[in-house]
């Protein structure tokens, strides 16, 4: 793509949003687009890794099959996914001196000890309670109104801080979990909507949608790998930073600076934009401020990743998908990911891989700790948790800095949106992607890109 080129849409960003949008629009025809990644990596946050005989990922590690889109572009990719083996159902919290299995039946919620019994019987009058009237009212306050707050120290404030890494009592409910929320509004209780959505007669499109945990055999780089054949590698560029956006009547000029330094212009009718807040607010001169502001002001959860392997270990006591850790435990992790449990050939036959997650909003200093120091916190508490002999030394070990890891859906989110969608208007053809808004996990950018590849499409 040389200077003034003119093409159809040009998307920026080469993660999985940019790369599943650029997908669509080639298997419909509208494959006159190109792509403008900053970085030399293909993929984004995704970025599979291998050391010795571990597969290991140090971005995401898994993704739910919780939205039809999701089936339907591996269909798209002739790629199966590789769904998670049934230890994954399995799910751990840390309560005092152990792992404690979450329970999944009725004789498991009566007697485990996560939740007290005054909030085992409040459970019981769930149905009853009257609904929030607050739209902005956050996790940690709709949980404690509804189930108590054993529930929310020992079930969702872990679950946030392995999902989010976020504070429950920040995150705004109808922005960062909108089925939970939609529950309630819809049904009056979580336990009667859940009871209402599982009677919902489902379309043969709805069924695609399994809730299944996923990766892809020879971990998430085999599923950006396919997408790049989708789309064709000589239509991403990598190494090319973009400079600005704008808007000039009837056509977008978008300049860049390409791999060599020079700096470049593309006219294009279509930009697809799927990069962080704090990136996008500088490529927009046009823009105004009171909308560049809330976008601006989007926070970021910090995390760091430590993926841990052994040639060779001792049985333990658990084979979960992981476990987590609740923020009133006062631990130096976010939780542990049971990797080689979930998938195959992630490790050695005999030995192990685990993931630990630290920082967040709980410990947003440990991103900035030097390698040496997460290392040994990281191999303590996997050690302390799963009970390792101290002695046992790691074959693999890497360490993985995200200071601006997950986005953080606080109660300033409506601006944000609103903001986006002026942008939008006042730009026709510019698509705002990413996890800006819409959703942070795998499936949420899978469908997001899907939906402005039919825009685009269809317009």
């Amino acid at each position: 793509m040389g200077q003034n080129e003119s093409i159809d849409t040009l998307i920026i960003g080469a993660g999985l949003t940019g790369l599943t949008t650029a997908a669509w629009l080639c298997r419909a025809g509208k494959s006159h687009l190109q792509i403008l990644e900053a970085e030399q990596h293909i993929g984004g946050q995704i970025r599979t890794q291998k050391t010795g005989k571990f597969t290991y990922e140090t971005g995401p590690n898994t993704g739910t099959i919780s939205t039809p889109e999701v089936a339907e572009l591996f269909e798209m990719l002739n790629l199966e996914p590789e769904i998670a083996s049934p230890n994954a159902a399995h799910r751990l919290i840390w309560k005092g001196n152990r792992f404690r299995l979450i329970p999944s039946s009725l004789r498991g919620g009566i007697i485990t000890p996560l939740f007290s019994f005054t909030d085992k019987l409040r459970l019981l009058g769930e149905p009853f309670r009257r609904k929030g009237n607050n739209p902005n009212e956050t996790i940690g306050d709709m949980v404690v109104r509804r189930l108590g707050r054993t529930f929310l120290r020992n079930a969702v404030d872990p679950f946030l801080g392995g999902i989010y890494a976020g504070d429950p009592f920040k995150l705004v409910t109808r922005h960062t979990l909108p089925k939970l929320y939609q529950l309630e509004q819809n049904h009056g209780s979580f336990i009667r909507g859940a009871i209402a959505k599982a009677k919902e007669p489902k379309t043969e499109r709805d069924r695609k949608a399994t809730k299944h945990v996923f990766s892809t055999q020879g971990g998430l780089g085999t599923l950006v790998d396919s997408l790049v054949n989708a789309v064709g590698r000589e239509k991403i560029q990598t190494g090319c930073p973009v400079q600005s956006i704008e808007w000039m009547g009837d056509f977008f000029l978008v300049t860049y600076r390409n791999f060599n330094g020079q700096m470049c212009t593309v006219r294009t009718q279509n930009v697809v934009t799927t990069v962080p807040a704090f990136c996008l607010t500088t490529m927009l001169p046009q823009a105004d401020e009171n909308d560049l502001r809330p976008i601006r002001e989007l926070k970021y959860a910090p995390v760091v990743e430590v993926a841990i392997g052994f040639d060779s270990i001792p049985p333990y006591r658990y084979a979960a998908f992981g476990g987590l850790v609740p923020s009133a435990e006062k631990r130096d992790i976010l939780g542990i990911l049971f990797t080689s449990d979930c998938f195959t050939n992630r490790a050695p036959r005999g030995g192990a891989l685990y993931t630990v997650f630290m920082g967040g909003t709980r410990r947003p200093e440990l991103v900035s700790f030097p390698d040496n120091k997460l290392k040994a916190i990281a191999l303590s508490e996997l050690k302390t948790m799963l009970g390792i002999p101290r002695e046992i030394k790691p074959d693999c070990c890497a360490i993985s800095h995200h200071p601006n890891a997950i986005a953080q859906y606080y109660a300033d989110s409506d601006e944000r949106i609103a903001a986006i969608a002026h942008l939008q208007t006042q730009f026709p053809g510019l698509y705002i992607g990413g996890s800006i808004h819409q959703g942070i996990g795998m499936a949420h950018r899978i469908t997001q890109a899907t939906n402005i590849a039919n825009q685009i499409i269809n317009q």
